[in-house]
């Protein structure tokens, strides 16, 4: 039973409502069977009851084959089946020929009629509604229908079938075929729908880390520009200066290596992200990159009046956390909350949509989880050499990881050296005397609490 869930639980959405549908075709097989060809194995005679019902069986079977390769030509993974939808479609018209033969010439009197005019109706409907899924628009569904229904009149008349009985047989297959045709076309546009929308969602997750993306470049180029530009002139100046002998190069030398020296350390600052983060601007751009992902995204509590210590650390934990909901699982609910206690503030991230079976995201350089539950679902044992990487690729280096104990709880373990990820989160956290929980919680949820001590307490971390 574990197993079936966790089969079920690690597919897509879309995946899910595929694997539903084909399903759902494979039933119609049974339903045939059941609503045809028992009910023919009852009313027909002896002589007939063992190979009536038996084409009828035949006829589910490639019903069912039908309606698989269509609908993997419908999701662009192989060729149109031409050559079995035509096989299918002639014995369809050969079954319903011989039941329409048996009805007015077969043997045994009004019962084999009557069974023989099931399958004529049933075939039809059936074989009707499965090749709509062999074609596309709805003019060449509709012509299906048609050629159902026109042929089942057409056949019964140079029979010597009443007009009125021949109306009705017809209306019978317009009503099973035409529905079975919708259901199909249907089927076929809901499956189309959900795969469109959900690259739709992948691509606004991936423009949103873009943004965010340019967004770090915006910060680099207004570290660099200016300082590059400054060290290109006072270069070009101490060029000049030393081709006449000038001793004031040197005063320009040794400001392009203060410059220089300035730099490095400003981008070292960036890179490791000891910039400082606003809270409430974090808090209202993780809400808006969210939405625009197609996630709810619900903040409680109020982030004013914090240090500025305490609101870059929790900054940075907001945008690490929004990464990995964005890139990770398949959310469609996010809550952050706020809540400044007694001594401290506690931030919390939790987002449901977990897929069951998966690793934590990213590998961790030189370190390793180990699972019993999965930090982000799983078991067993992941190692990484470095740079796996949390939020679409960022490395994580250092000699860190993130361990899951029983129940699925997880906890940085090991040391970390800058970095960015969950584990560079410690780092950030370590530095204003914070700490990290991340972990699975309550099925498909996922949650990672953050705590920092106000400047003000000096004993210790509130739970």
């Amino acid at each position: 039973m574990r197993a079936s869930v966790g089969w079920w639980g690690r597919k897509s959405t879309p995946g899910k409502i595929e694997t539903y549908t084909r399903w759902s075709f494979h039933l119609f097989a049974v339903i045939e069977v059941a609503a045809v060809g028992l009910p023919a194995f009852a009313q027909a005679g002896a002589g007939l009851a063992a190979w009536l019902p038996a084409v009828v069986v035949v006829h589910a079977v490639l019903c069912s084959r039908t309606a698989s390769q269509a609908l993997d030509w419908t999701r662009g993974r192989r060729e149109r089946p031409v050559r079995l939808l035509r096989t299918f479609g002639a014995v369809t018209v050969l079954i319903a020929g011989i039941a329409i033969v048996l009805t007015k010439h077969g043997p045994g009197g009004e019962h084999v009629a009557a069974a023989a005019n099931t399958v004529f109706v049933g075939v039809l409907g059936f074989g009707g509604g499965t090749l709509a899924l062999g074609v596309r628009g709805r003019g060449h569904v509709l012509a299906v229908v048609t050629g159902c229904v026109v042929g089942a009149l057409l056949v019964q008349l140079p029979l010597g079938v009443a007009l009125p009985a021949a109306l009705g047989t017809a209306f019978a297959v317009l009503v099973s075929s035409g529905g079975l045709a919708f259901t199909s076309a249907f089927s076929v546009w809901l499956l189309d729908a959900v795969y469109e929308l959900d690259e739709a969602r992948e691509t606004r997750a991936r423009l949103a880390v873009a943004e965010e993306r340019l967004r770090f470049g915006r910060d680099l180029h207004d570290v660099m520009g200016r300082n590059l530009s400054v060290i290109a002139l006072k270069s070009e100046l101490a060029v000049q200066l030393a081709r006449r002998d000038r001793p004031e190069a040197v005063e320009q030398m040794i400001e392009v290596q203060r410059i220089a020296q300035e730099s490095q350390r400003e981008v070292r600052d960036v890179v490791r992200g000891y910039r400082e983060a606003d809270l409430r601007l974090e808090l209202a751009g993780a809400q808006g990159v969210l939405a625009a992902a197609g996630i709810e995204c619900e903040i409680t509590g109020e982030a004013t009046g914090l240090p500025a210590e305490v609101q870059s650390a929790l900054g940075w934990v907001v945008r690490e956390a929004t990464t990995n909901v964005l890139r990770h699982g398949d959310a469609g609910r996010c809550v952050v909350g706020v809540r400044v206690g007694v001594g401290c503030v506690v931030l919390t991230v939790e987002n449901d949509g977990v897929k069951g079976g998966e690793g934590v995201p990213g590998g961790v350089g030189g370190g390793e989880v180990e699972s019993g539950g999965g930090a982000w679902g799983g078991a067993g044992q992941m190692r990484s050499a470095g740079g796996g990487g949390l939020g679409d690729g960022e490395g994580l280096s250092g000699g860190s990881g993130i361990a899951a104990g029983a129940g699925g709880r997880a906890r940085l373990v090991g040391s970390v050296g800058g970095g960015s990820g969950l584990v560079g989160l410690r780092e950030r956290l370590s530095a204003v005397g914070g700490a990290l929980e991340a972990g699975a919680v309550e099925g498909d949820r996922f949650r990672v609490v953050a705590t920092v001590p106000l400047p003000a307490v000096t004993g210790g971390v509130a739970p």
